[in-house]
Parts: C-alpha cells; sequence; structure tokens
C-alpha cells in the first residue's frame, strides 16, 4: 500500500528518495511524488504513472535539494490523478505525505476552509497539511506534536517546512513508519527496505510516537509528549528484488522459488517441539485449551486450513476470525485461548487492530505467524515463527502462503506435542513428509506445460467455480481468489456439498467448474458432485492426486499431481492452482505482478 520515504542530509538526496520509491513498488500504487527544499523554497514533481516515469520528470528538470519526502499512493479519498498525488503542499510553506485514513477529515476540513484554505484536492491527507500550517508557529516539531491531537483515525505521516531548511517531523499512530540513522543525515520511511543500503541503523516508532530529524541528530517524544529512546536496530533489508532472471514476472518466480522457501522456512527444524515458537511456548501450549485465528485474505484461508489440521491431530478446537470483522462484533473472550495471527507483512492494520482488541479482551496468549522478524506483528506477540519466504514482490501472495501453512502444520505437531496426542511415530512420519516437501512442490511445477494449454481456454471465460472439500475446501477458495486477483475473471468457491445448495443454478458451459480432488475418504463424495456438474453441460477442470481413478472424457479435463501427499497434499494443490491463475492473466494480457486496485502490503482499514 502508500509508501513514505523521506530525507535530511547534506547531500542530494533526489537518488536516495527514488531508489526508496522504486523498493516500495511491490506495494502497490497508482501515483507516485516527490516535494524537495531547494532554492529557499518548496519544488515537488508529482505522476500517475510508473516510479520510472516520476524519475524522467526529475532529470528533466533537474530537481534536487538537502531536505525531502516522496510517496507511492494507492488511493483511498479521492481518484488516481496527479492533484490527489502526494506529496501535498500548504501555502507554499509546509510539505507532507502520509499513509492512512484520517477519519474526522471532513469536521476538520470545515474549520480549515472556514479559516480561508483553499483544498486543491480530494483527499484526507490535505486536511493535515493545511491543519500543520495553521498551527505552525516557527517550531514543525511542536506543530506536528499538536497538530496530530487533533487527528483520528490510521496515520504515518512525514513533513517538513520551508521555513527550517534542514528538518523532517514523523508521526505514527496505527501504520508503520521507521527513522533511519545516519551519519550526518537521518532518514524516514514506512519499510525499512526503503533506505536499505543507505543505512542498516533502524528505529520503529511506537504507537503515538513523534520524530524530529536534523542534520546533527534525532529526538522522539511518545503519545504523551515526553522525551524517549528507541532501541537502534541494525536491520539488514532486502535491497529490493531480485533480477527476473528467466521468469517472465515476479509471480512466476515466486511460485518457482517455493521449494527454496519451504525448506528456509524449515530449516533447523530437528525435531518438534514448542520452543521453536518462542520461550515459554511449551507453558503456553500446556495450559490453552483453544485457538483464535486472526487473518484477512490469503492469510485468512492458511487459517482455515490449519482448523481442519489442529482439530484434527492436535484435538484442539479452532475458531478462524476474518480479522476486519472480529473486532467490530461482540464475541465470548476466552482468558485460557491462544490467539493466533498470520500476516506476511506483519504489518496488516486489520489483523494488528484485532489483535490488540482480543488482547483488551484479556486474551493475553500471543502467536504470530509472519515473513518479518522486524514487524508490528512481532513486536506485539509473546510467541512466534518467523516464515521465510523473503521478499514477495507479486502483490497476489504465493510463497508466503505455503509458506504459512508449512509453519501452521508445525505448529499443529508442536500442539499435539505439548498435549501428549503425538507418538513419536506420529512425530517421525510427519517429519519425513515435511522435509520431503520441496521435492514434491518440485514435482507439482513440472506440470507448468499442462496448466498452460489449460490456461489458453480458460482465458476466455469470465466466471468460474472452485470446488473442494475438507482441508482442500480452504484451497478451492484460495483458488479462486488468485484468479480473481490478477485475471479478474469472477471466480467463487464452495463446498463441493453446497453444490446442490444454489450454485448450481450457475453451471453452464460458460462456467468452468475446477475441482481440487485429492485422494482421500471425501474422494466418492467429489465424484458425486462432480458428476451433478456435468450433468448441466459444466466443463470440470480437476486437479486430481495420481491414483483417483478419474480419467479425462468429453467435458473432464483432468491434470494428475505426482503423488498423494495426505496431510500436507492442500500445499500441492494450491501450487498447481497458482500456476492456473498465472498463466490464465498472462493468456488474457493483464498486469499479473502489479493487479488493479490492489495493494501488497493493507495498512489501512
Amino acid at each position: 500500500m502508500c509508501g513514505i520515504v523521506g530525507a535530511v542530509a547534506q547531500r542530494n538526496i533526489t537518488p536516495i528518495l527514488i531508489e526508496g520509491l522504486k523498493r516500495l513498488e511491490y506495494r502497490g500504487y497508482d501515483s507516485c511524488g516527490i516535494a524537495l527544499h531547494a532554492n529557499g523554497e518548496l519544488q515537488r514533481s508529482r505522476s500517475t504513472a510508473r516510479v520510472a516515469e516520476l524519475e524522467k520528470q526529475i532529470e528533466q528538470s533537474a530537481l534536487s535539494g538537502f531536505t525531502g519526502i516522496a510517496h507511492t499512493r494507492w488511493a483511498t479519498h479521492g481518484v488516481p490523478s496527479t492533484k490527489n498525488a502526494h506529496p501535498h503542499f500548504s501555502r507554499e510553506r509546509i510539505a507532507l505525505v502520509h499513509n492512512g485514513i484520517i477519519e474526522n477529515h471532513d469536521e476538520l476540513r470545515a474549520e480549515l476552509r472556514a479559516l480561508g484554505y483553499v483544498f486543491e484536492s480530494q483527499t484526507d491527507t490535505e486536511v493535515i497539511a493545511h491543519l500543520v500550517d495553521h498551527l505552525y508557529q516557527g517550531d514543525l516539531f511542536e506543530t506536528v506534536q499538536q497538530a496530530v491531537k487533533r487527528l483520528q483515525g490510521a496515520y504515518a505521516i512525514a513533513v517538513f517546512c520551508r521555513d527550517e531548511p534542514h528538518r523532517i517531523v514523523g508521526a505514527r499512530q496505527g501504520s508503520p513508519l521507521i527513522v533511519g540513522v545516519g551519519k550526518g543525515e537521518n532518514f524516514l520511511a514506512s519499510d525499512a527496505m526503503a533506505i536499505a543500503g543507505t543505512t542498516d541503523q533502524i528505529i520503529y516508532l511506537e504507537e503515538g510516537d513523534v520524530a524530529d530529524l536534523q542534520l546533527q541528530g534525532y529526538w522522539i517524544t511518545d503519545a504523551h509528549g515526553n522525551p524517549v529512546q528507541r532501541e537502534v536496530r541494525t536491520v539488514q533489508a532486502h535491497t529490493g528484488a531480485a533480477d527476473l532472471g528467466p521468469y517472465r514476472h515476479y509471480m512466476q518466480k515466486e511460485i518457482f522459488e517455493q521449494p527454496r522457501a519451504i525448506a528456509d522456512t524449515l530449516e533447523g527444524v530437528d525435531g518438534i517441539m514448542p520452543e521453536l515458537f518462542g520461550d515459554g511456548a511449551f507453558a503456553v501450549f500446556k495450559k490453552i485449551d483453544s485457538l483464535l485465528i486472526l487473518a484477512c485474505g490469503t492469510s485468512y484461508y492458511a487459517g482455515l486450513t490449519a482448523k481442519y489440521w489442529i482439530e484434527s491431530i492436535a484435538k484442539i478446537p479452532v475458531q478462524v476470525e476474518v480479522a476486519s470483522e472480529y473486532r467490530y462484533r461482540d464475541s465470548v473472550p476466552n482468558p485460557n485461548s491462544l490467539v493466533i495471527t498470520i500476516s506476511q507483512s506483519g504489518e496488516t492494520a486489520d489483523t494488528l487492530a484485532a489483535l490488540k482488541h482480543a488482547r483488551a479482551l484479556g486474551m493475553e496468549n500471543t502467536l504470530t505467524i509472519c515473513n518479518v522478524s522486524t514487524s508490528a506483528m512481532v513486536r506485539e506477540c509473546k510467541l512466534a515463527y518467523i516464515t521465510r519466504a523473503g521478499v514477495e514482490v507479486g502483490v497476489a501472495s504465493t510463497k508466503a502462503f505455503t509458506t504459512q501453512l508449512a509453519a501452521l502444520f508445525l505448529l499443529t505437531l508442536a500442539l499435539a506435542q505439548s498435549k501428549g496426542r503425538l507418538t513419536d511415530d506420529e512425530e517421525s512420519h510427519h517429519l519425513k513428509s515435511m522435509r520431503h516437501l520441496p521435492v514434491a512442490i518440485t514435482a507439482v511445477l513440472a506440470l507448468e506445460p499442462q496448466i498452460i494449454a489449460w490456461s489458453d481456454d480458460f482465458a476466455r471465460y469470465e466466471n468460474a467455480l472452485f470446488l473442494g472439500r475438507g482441508m482442500h475446501y480452504p484451497i478451492a477458495l484460495e483458488g479462486a481468489l488468485k484468479l480473481k486477483e490478477i485475471s479478474y475473471i469472477h471466480a467463487e468457491a464452495y463446498p463441493a456439498g453446497e453444490l446442490k445448495h444454489g450454485p448450481l443454478a450457475l453451471v453452464t458451459k460458460e462456467m468452468p467448474v475446477v475441482t481440487v480432488a485429492p485422494k482421500d475418504a471425501l474422494l466418492e463424495k467429489l465424484k458425486s458432485n462432480m458428476q451433478e456438474v456435468r450433468a448441466r453441460g459444466g466443463e470440470l477442470y480437476v486437479f486430481a492426486d495420481a491414483d483417483t481413478n478419474i480419467s479425462s472424457s468429453e467435458g473432464v479435463h483432468v491434470i494428475r499431481l505426482p503423488e498423494n501427499y495426505g496431510q500436507l497434499s492442500p500445499i500441492l494443490h494450491t501450487v498447481a492452482l497458482q500456476l492456473l491463475a498465472y498463466h490464465t492473466a498472462l493468456a488474457r494480457g493483464t498486469d499479473v505482478d502489479k493487479p488493479r486496485n490492489l495493494a501488497k502490503s493493507v495498512t489501512v482499514e
């Protein structure tokens, strides 16, 4: 989602800001911009194109400066346009960028209009810029401290003033913001990746912090205005996405990186033990009597899959909640429940808010499955398991999802062991299966030519149904999500047994039905559901295990996965569905890595 980069230095910072924006492109955006203190005034350049186009504009105008801010915007208030792009100015004195949503912007806008301020954009961000200008009396740090007290909602802001040329002030509430510490220069960013290579000394601002950055140092106050010292960490952030190599898109590259990503995620796991999830995990696992999983989007589907595993193997009841809904309803808290959050970025706003709500209800046993060890989610939870998917550039999650599944299966086994429900033979069997996952996934990836043949036909459809049963139902949900995200084909998923309770009315020859068909206890039931589709003229596209005895025939297209993988079968079927979505999108000519209207890291509600 939106990205922030800011710098105050004794050198031209334009290349630093542009490079930072390039590294944040993977988060998704629809406009970008940069503002600099140059020749005693504010100067800026904005674009609704890619950062590369903004860079060309800046080169043509020879824009340079020692103090500045830059931004990639994902539209919330106001359509994507140059006027709505950040940075926003107020009376040519204040320049400001903002991530988040200001909930009381209408009230503030009316107040500021009455004071004579003219609004040029439709954004809530311009309200903050004018508010800062209105309150400014010569000290930007004090002004921002006053201004944020008036803001309701979530924000991370970076602001500088024409009258204080070597100073930037940042503040955060509900959206991530970091300080990068340099020698004679300092930086602000929404993600450490943005300033990787410039500094590795990082401070993670906490809720309510306001930071004052100048050449000679930095100062931070907390939500109450008290001076505080925050830990400076050495963070070796990735310096950006690796080269594509032989792949056409990052999504394709990341699909093929999954064997390595899962091997890395499981590296060092020589046995099943609760301590894999942090110190004190055994005591927590021993006393809990239920689980509450909070997640959004793809991570939510990982949680749904884990519910089947945990209840089957560990015999612990599991509740899975859409994080964006959980805190807005009355629920019955259980202090003996383990609250699990799942997030690729660890900054997902809805999931963070749901976690804090659960803790406010008295549920203090918390664990996160996350891909970023330095994220807010990891800092907020007592326990954690860090997946090692690496940087995922494609907006549609692939390797982050499968590494989450691997971590959740490991959690299942650790919970079962702590409850005395895992025998030595069972532990040995499951560990052997997990270690074999990279090889098994590689065999699925070898099916790509067959899936490409399907995608050429699939690309002509505008609607699709996905079916699965048992623990493969969430995988059908994930397959439908992938298809709609990147190909823009409307796709829905159902438990196969629900077909005759409504969705069957949609089935025609123009409504393909993708079926996840592993060799399990529900296979014969699933075959009956498939016959219901064929009886209505529907076309079936079936991902079947090798020993299911499902054969291709008129209207039935079958791709056989190389092996039956038991409890871990959902991971293999996921990879096949990812390839189908990717190659269908490719055939339709959509922007695979950066699908319209979507963002990688969802840091607003």
